[in-house]
């Protein structure tokens, strides 16, 4: 599993700037704030994304897209939990596979492995599957927030 020490916080802090989100740092084995799952995985409150050096980049990812995904008058009210619907948990998931391409060392291979590594459960048995087969409606849903392009041309021949 992919940790945030192995591709360094600089990139990562960086990726989620560009969304409008502030990466905290957590020292070491101190709790980490808005943990939904609990230690090591990032948690969130408001357009802060918390996570420790031993937090795993898709954890990391996938909160950060939680953020991502939200209304800015959403956005500032969360604290643990940001998701409130099966549409916008799958748009979350997909848009985590996209946005790992642009963290150097990670790559959406990586990050689909390291998901279905952590127990990340898609009816067609695995993340790739999914993503290439299954995940037209969280594409489209990403669309039309302007997130994605309707159709990302790595899963198209």
């Amino acid at each position: 599993m992919l940790r945030l020490r192995d591709i360094g916080f600089e990139a990562a802090a960086a990726l989620l700037a560009r969304h409008g989100l502030v990466l905290h740092r957590v020292a070491d084995g101190a709790p980490i704030p808005g943990s939904y799952w609990g230690e090591p995985e990032a948690g969130v409150i408001g357009s802060a994304v918390h996570a420790r050096a031993d937090t795993p980049v898709h954890s990391l990812l996938h909160e950060a897209c939680h953020l991502i995904v939200l209304p800015a008058e959403r956005r500032a009210l969360v604290h643990t939990d940001a998701s409130d619907s099966d549409a916008e948990e799958d748009a979350t998931c997909y848009l985590q596979i996209l946005l790992a391409d642009e963290l150097p060392g990670v790559g959406r291979e990586r990050l689909m492995a390291d998901m279905d590594a952590w127990g990340y459960s898609f009816r067609l048995g695995s993340t790739r599957a999914w993503f290439e087969r299954d995940a037209e409606d969280a594409r489209r849903w990403l669309s039309v927030r302007g997130l994605a392009a309707p159709r990302d041309p790595a899963t198209t021949s």
